[in-house]
């Protein structure tokens, strides 16, 4: 009879009774066995319903719009007018929608956590190539989120298929975008276990009870096999075992010497010091040092019994013991 924020308004007039009693709270806990009126008529449970409907492009996903522009319950009978659509598709997409009164069926298909893969064919305006489907289940950053694909792979040069979970809006569309192409065809051809075939464009049909019921228990049908999806191409590299080393050498290994080795100019800098005698610098035995522990004596003669330079420099000066030695 009415949206729920009209419900509300409707019972706050006093319009509704139940057992003959006027009800305003919007509290009021309603059971199986209450009769319920409004406006003087009785008020019976709707029943479930889900239809799937074939959208054409043209069509807007919405119940109304102010430029008087077709919707897709310009499509539908009367009786389905109070239905509300499961997701959606931009006015320029085509393809599978599903309508129902069923607040937890809307929930599990739509849900990133817990809902059902949505399949579309698109068709672009440039060749592809594997790293583009690559790309797509990567993920990129768009205007209206971090979006990626469950799977993508090619379909030809210029069609593909992609999956999703995720609903944001126009999201293949901008993924393409992103990535340097232009989308000219994008049609739903899956949701779930649901197939498009066999419905005309602008044809819908009601889903039986037990078809409602594979939603919640079926898992999503999987790609045909023989085609190699995105993610799969990746895992296969991942897979690829790493080539061998070559022969001659010219591998790792020279890049990364071993532990206390050196390699290069600054190897043959230390083997020319290694080679070297040991500096001059460096105190040697029976030297100045060993000397003056000895008792401060003078330094030796040189050979040929000429003393050099050094040897006429006194002696340090200590405490005096006696008549310093001629």
């Amino acid at each position: 009879m009415a949206s729920r924020r009209g419900a509300e308004q409707i019972i706050l007039e006093g319009r509704v009774s139940i057992n003959g009693h006027i009800i305003t709270e919007l509290a009021t806990q309603v059971q199986p066995e209450d009769k319920v009126v409004v406006d003087g008529s009785p008020v019976r449970t709707e029943l479930p319903l889900v239809i799937a409907l074939n959208k054409p492009k043209g069509y807007l996903c919405s119940r109304g719009d102010t430029h008087e522009r077709m919707t897709i319950y310009d499509l539908l009978p009367l009786k389905f007018q109070s239905l509300h659509h499961v997701g959606r598709l931009d006015k320029e997409s085509e393809g599978l929608i599903l309508l129902t009164n069923r607040g937890e069926l809307s929930h599990r298909l739509i849900h990133p956590s817990q809902g059902a893969e949505k399949e579309y064919e698109v068709t672009v305006d440039q060749p592809l190539t594997i790293e583009v489907m690559a790309k797509l289940v990567k993920g990129m950053q768009t205007e209206e989120g971090y979006a990626r694909a469950e799977r993508a792979w090619m379909d030809g040069a210029y069609h593909a298929h992609v999956v999703l979970k995720q609903g944001l809006k126009r999201q293949i569309r901008l993924m393409f975008y992103a990535l340097g192409y232009e989308v000219v065809r994008l049609v739903r051809i899956r949701i779930g276990w649901l197939q498009l075939k066999g419905l005309p464009k602008g044809g819908w049909k009601e889903l039986t009870p037990t078809e409602v019921e594979r939603f919640f228990k079926e898992e999503p049908s999987k790609p045909k096999l023989g085609r190699k999806t995105a993610s799969e191409a990746e895992g296969a590299q991942e897979r690829r075992p790493p080539r061998p080393a070559r022969e001659s050498g010219a591998g790792e290994k020279r890049f990364k010497p071993s532990r206390g080795k050196r390699s290069g100019p600054s190897a043959r800098f230390s083997d020319e010091l290694s080679d070297e005698k040991p500096s001059r610098f460096k105190p040697k035995r029976d030297s100045f040092s060993s000397r003056s522990r000895s008792g401060g004596a003078g330094r030796p003669e040189r050979p040929g019994g000429r003393s050099g330079p050094q040897s006429q420099r006194p002696a340090p000066r200590g405490p005096r013991r006696g008549p310093r030695p001629r």
